[in-house]
């Protein structure tokens, strides 16, 4: 591979590999961590409120141990039905036992991962910068899947995130520290204040607090200067993307459409592309 790519083509194969081999098991995470969220909460309610517990009400699926199986026929998939994105082509999308269709989540959701892994390292090459960024892709990648279907953006992914943006200002490997915590604070804030403004106008909650976080937690890795452009960024595609969706749905504007994918993908794009994105913004207003 090395003397057909030279290494830093390797490099970059080598972390497309392994992000259709995450984009696998973030399938699972997409699919299953909501639902547990959800039945931990129903019982956690069912307590506070002195209530019997529900009869047949089984935990569902874990993440880490329980194998993937087909939602209807519960097959368990063998390992040559497990193979990224290949296994879903040879199947043609459906069960190889009851033929049912299979989501074409499931090899998108591989598919944007392995791509999106090979973009951190060819931005950043081989090194600790690259291995970082891995995980806030992967992380995105998993918000962004769960509030698309769900619109929950759980604090089970946005806080571990937020903290890590901090814990690695301190060797200032993204940004320092003070420009960490401000982006932080910044971000949260921002969200939060529009949140309210929208509230006490309308009477309606126009975002969840899961955005406040997310924002949050990308202010950290990037600091307070990448803010403006990833709401900005964010905003633009989701009117294009969203207004495209509720033509196609035939849905009104008053469609809820859930917001954090969109940060998700705006603070993706600035992460590698804000020297690129800026040099564009310079020359289209005619800066030197």
């Amino acid at each position: 591979m090395i003397e057909v790519f030279g290494a830093a083509g390797a490099w970059i194969a080598l972390a497309g590999l392994l992000g259709l081999i995450v984009g696998s098991f973030l399938n699972v995470v997409i699919l299953r961590l909501p639902a547990r969220l959800m039945h931990g909460w129903r019982l956690q309610s069912r307590e506070l409120l002195e209530l019997p517990d529900e009869p047949d009400q089984p935990a569902p699926p874990g993440i880490i141990w329980e194998p993937s199986h087909c939602p209807q026929c519960k097959h368990k998939l063998g390992a040559l039905e497990n193979i990224p994105l290949l296994s879903w082509l040879a199947l043609r999308g459906r069960c190889r036992h009851c033929r049912a269709r299979i989501s074409v989540q499931y090899p998108l959701i591989e598919l944007l991962t392995g791509l999106a892994s090979a973009a951190i390292v060819w931005r950043f090459g081989p090194g600790w910068q690259s291995c970082t960024g891995l995980i806030l892709t992967w992380v995105l990648v998993a918000l962004a899947g769960i509030d698309l279907r769900t619109q929950l953006l759980p604090d089970q992914l946005t806080l571990p995130l937020l903290w890590l943006g901090l814990l690695l200002s301190l060797p200032v490997l993204f940004v320092d520290s003070h420009a960490s915590v401000i982006g932080a604070v910044t971000g949260y804030l921002s969200l939060w204040s529009v949140y309210w403004l929208f509230k006490l106008v309308t009477g309606k909650e126009g975002m969840g607090y899961g955005d406040f976080k997310l924002l949050a937690a990308l202010g950290a890795w990037m600091g307070p200067m990448a803010l403006l452009p990833i709401v900005l960024l964010s905003s633009l595609i989701g009117a294009i993307i969203g207004g495209a969706f509720l033509a196609i749905r035939g849905h009104d504007r008053a469609t809820p459409i859930p917001f954090g994918p969109f940060i998700a993908a705006a603070g993706w794009i600035w992460f590698i592309a804000s020297d690129h994105l800026l040099e564009i913004y310079r020359n289209t207003l005619g800066f030197t």
